[in-house]
């Protein structure tokens, strides 16, 4: 069980580290002048190898914590409330996960509205997430 535990928390950390940058990516995609196409590409092109890479990271991440929940047990039973909420903020990281993807996808377009102070806002989002998980896991408050 402890091998599947640290296995988790490499890649739920590694998964995490994709959705902290790949915001960032974002703000400096709003920001490109008009007209400065090679700049533009070269950061669609890391936008996209970014979020291929973190997409392929959240798979085992997701499936080692079924794991530890489903077969070994963790989270099961009386004073466990705190797995419902964690599983709760895990729902809010894949929407956020699956809201990266929908954002790529504007600027590839080239329709994004947003500024770079709303990227810059939206990038902190996954900071809260896994501040909120790591208490839930640690504390067990509930």
């Amino acid at each position: 069980m402890l091998w599947i535990k640290s296995l988790h928390i490499v890649f739920v950390a590694s998964w995490f580290a994709g959705l902290f940058y790949l915001p960032r990516i974002f703000v400096n995609l709003a920001m490109v002048p008009e007209g400065s196409t090679a700049e533009r590409a070269r950061l669609l092109l890391m936008a996209r190898k970014l979020l291929k890479f973190t997409t392929i990271l959240a798979v085992p991440a997701l499936a080692l914590g079924l794991w530890l929940w489903m077969v070994v047990g963790i989270g099961w039973g009386p004073g466990n409330g705190w797995m419902h909420a964690k599983l709760f903020v895990v729902a809010l990281v894949l929407g956020y996960h699956h809201a990266c993807g929908g954002l790529l996808k504007k600027f590839e377009r080239g329709v994004n509205q947003r500024s770079h102070v709303w990227y810059r806002w939206f990038n902190e989002a996954p900071v809260i997430m896994l501040l909120v998980v790591v208490i839930l896991v640690v504390v067990k408050p509930f």
